[in-house]
């Protein structure tokens, strides 16, 4: 008897994503990042790695953003605060998946920091999460 896969649509549901190790080796400015900061990035980053972060790193797909080709990658869904140390990096990558032929959903709040959406008695915040739960929902047939 031949095994039948369920037919399910894979989506990439990416929640404010840490998708670029090379962020850390980037200027910030003076601005100031709420939850997760450029410190917490670059020992983040350190850890996953196994070593500090350089601008070479012979393992390509160490970070997400480090992949060349991301033609074939499911569709995304990519939800980011406009204030969120992650912002600049989550758009490029949502950018490079368009260009490349994927389709993607990208949710920007605007004012909302770092992992904020827990605060769900904030019509935004909650607005936020639905956005992310409907894609979900699509991507496995249920919505």
């Amino acid at each position: 008897m031949k095994d039948v896969l369920p037919t399910r649509r894979f989506v990439q549901a990416l929640v404010y994503p840490m998708l670029d190790d090379r962020t850390v080796l980037r200027e910030r400015g003076e601005a100031r990042h709420l939850v997760w900061t450029p410190e917490q990035n670059r020992d983040g980053w350190s850890l996953f790695l196994g070593h500090p972060v350089t601008q070479v790193e012979d393992r390509p797909y160490a970070s997400a953003a480090r992949r060349e080709d991301l033609s074939g990658l499911p569709p995304a869904w990519i939800g980011v605060g406009a204030i969120d140390l992650f912002h600049d990096e989550d758009v490029e990558y949502a950018r490079r998946l368009r260009e490349a032929g994927v389709e993607v959903e990208l949710v920007v709040v605007d004012g909302m920091p770092h992992a904020s959406d827990y605060l769900q008695w904030v019509p935004s915040m909650r607005d936020f999460r639905d956005s992310l739960r409907a894609a979900l929902g699509r991507a496995v047939g249920s919505r």
